[in-house]
C-alpha cells in the first residue's frame, strides 16, 4: 500500500519537464495552436488525505470512493482530478508528519479523512484534534485557496461515553473553526451494516464504497460546481 501511494504521487508531483519536442521543423504558430487546448485542459485537483478507508483496503483501486468520486466528477464534465493519497494504518501523528511532502503541488480541494484510526486505539483526543488542526494549517499555508473538506467518523461505544461522544463532535467543532465543508459521517449507511462492511467489520465492501462515494459527492458537487 506504502509503494502504490508513493508511484501515485510521484506520478503526480513530475511534471512534463523531461519532454523534449522531436522536431526543430516545428513552428511557433503550431506550438502556440497546440499549447492552447493543453492549457484549457488542465485539471485542479482534489486530493484525498486519509487512512485505510481512502486507500481503499481490501478492495481495487477503482472500486475505492475516491477513485468513484472521480467518475463522477468526469461524468459531471468538472474539470478536477482526484489523487489519492490514502494510507492503510495511517492516524492523525502519521498524517501530520507526511503532510509536507504530500503538499508539494498546490491542490483545489483538500478532503481529510483522518482520525479513525486513533478513535478506534483510544488515543488521547486533545492529539487527535492538535494534529488534524495541524494538518489543516499546513494545507492553509502551501495551498491558500483550497476549500477543506473534513470528512466526520463516529466510533462504537466500547471507549466509553465520554470519549465516544467527544470524538463525534470533534469533526463539526474543527470545521466551525476552521470554516471547512464537513461531511457529518462519512460511513453513513455503511457503518455497522454487515454486508456492506468486509469481514472485519470496518472497512467497506465495494457496495459500500459507492455508498460512502455518494455521501462523499453530495457535500463535495456544491463545492466543485461554485
Amino acid at each position: 500500500m506504502i509503494s502504490g501511494l508513493l508511484l501515485v504521487l510521484t506520478v503526480w508531483g513530475c511534471g512534463s519537464s523531461d519532454t523534449k519536442t522531436n522536431s526543430t521543423a516545428t513552428t511557433a504558430s503550431t506550438a502556440q495552436a497546440d499549447s492552447k487546448p493543453a492549457n484549457r485542459e488542465k485539471k485542479q485537483i482534489v486530493l484525498f488525505y486519509g487512512n485505510s478507508l481512502t486507500a481503499g483496503y481490501g478492495v481495487e483501486p477503482s472500486q475505492a470512493f475516491p477513485a468513484l468520486v472521480g467518475q463522477k466528477i468526469d461524468s459531471a464534465g468538472l474539470n478536477y482530478s482526484v489523487v489519492n493519497a490514502g494510507l492503510s494504518g495511517e492516524t492523525t501523528a502519521g498524517g501530520k508528519s507526511r503532510i509536507g511532502w504530500v503538499l508539494r503541488q498546490p491542490v483545489a480541494v483538500f478532503v481529510l479523512e483522518l482520525g479513525g484510526n486513533d478513535g478506534l486505539r483510544g488515543l488521547p483526543l486533545a492529539s487527535t484534534r492538535q494534529n488534524l488542526q495541524a494538518i489543516m494549517d499546513t494545507v492553509r499555508q502551501k495551498s491558500p485557496q483550497a476549500t477543506i473538506v473534513l470528512a466526520g467518523m463516529q466510533i462504537p461505544p466500547n471507549m466509553g461515553t465520554s470519549y465516544t461522544k467527544e470524538f463525534r463532535g470533534l469533526f463539526k467543532e474543527l470545521a466551525t473553526r476552521n470554516k471547512a465543508v464537513l461531511i457529518p459521517f462519512l460511513l453513513e449507511g455503511v457503518g455497522g451494516i454487515p454486508k456492506l462492511n468486509q469481514p472485519d467489520g470496518i472497512h467497506p465492501t465495494p457496495a459500500g464504497h459507492k455508498i460512502v462515494a455518494n455521501t462523499v459527492w453530495n457535500i463535495l458537487r456544491p463545492v466543485l460546481e461554485k
